[in-house]
C-alpha cells in the first residue's frame, strides 16, 4: 500500500501536482505510521514551500542535514516552541507510535507543558483493535427488530383491510 502511495506520488510531482501528492500522502499518514511516506511528505512540503509543516513531517523520521534541519527550525519557530502545540502538529501516525526517541521525548515534553497550562494533554487514542463491536451488534438486532415489527405490523393491518379478515 505504501509503495503504491509513494508511486502516485512521484507521478503526481512529475505532472506538477504537488498539492495532490501532499493530499495522498497526508491520507495515507492519518492510518498507518510509514517513515519513507513521512520523508516524502516533508520533502514534498519543503518543495511547497511549507517549512513549517516539512519540518513537522520530518521530525517524526530518522531523516537528517540541512533541509531538514532548517524544516524543522521553521516548525519550532511557527510554534514558539510551545511543545504542547509542536506535539498536536506532528501527524497522527507518528504521534499515535512513536518511534523515533525524539518524539517520544516531544510527548513528554508536551504532556508537561499542557500540564503548566492548565490543559488536558492529548495523547493520541490507540489504534482500534480487530474484534466486534457491541455498539454495532446492539445496533444491528434492534434494525431487525424494527423491522420484523413493521413486518408484523403490515400483515395485521392487511388483515383488518381484508373482508372476512
Amino acid at each position: 500500500m505504501a509503495a503504491e502511495v509513494i508511486e502516485q506520488a512521484h507521478a503526481d510531482l512529475a505532472s506538477g501536482q504537488a498539492w495532490r501528492a501532499r493530499d495522498a500522502l497526508a491520507r495515507h499518514l492519518h492510518h498507518t505510521a510509514d517513515e519513507d511516506v513521512l520523508i516524502l511528505l516533508g520533502g514534498v512540503l519543503y518543495g511547497m514551500g511549507d517549512l513549517p509543516a516539512a519540518g513537522a513531517a520530518w521530525f517524526g523520521t530518522s531523516k537528517r542535514g540541512g533541509e531538514v534541519d532548517d524544516a524543522i527550525k521553521a516548525w519550532r519557530e511557527h510554534h514558539e516552541d510551545h511543545f504542547g502545540n509542536m506535539w498536536r502538529s506532528l501527524p497522527r501516525s507518528v504521534r499515535r507510535n512513536p518511534t523515533v526517541p525524539r518524539v517520544e521525548a516531544l510527548k513528554r515534553k508536551a504532556i508537561e507543558r499542557d500540564e503548566l497550562d492548565g490543559k488536558e494533554p492529548f495523547v493520541a487514542p490507540e489504534p482500534v483493535k480487530d474484534g466486534i463491536d457491541a455498539a454495532l451488534v446492539v445496533a444491528y438486532l434492534v434494525a431487525i427488530l424494527l423491522a420484523v415489527c413493521a413486518a408484523v405490523g403490515l400483515v395485521q393491518i392487511l388483515a383488518w383491510m381484508t373482508p372476512g379478515g
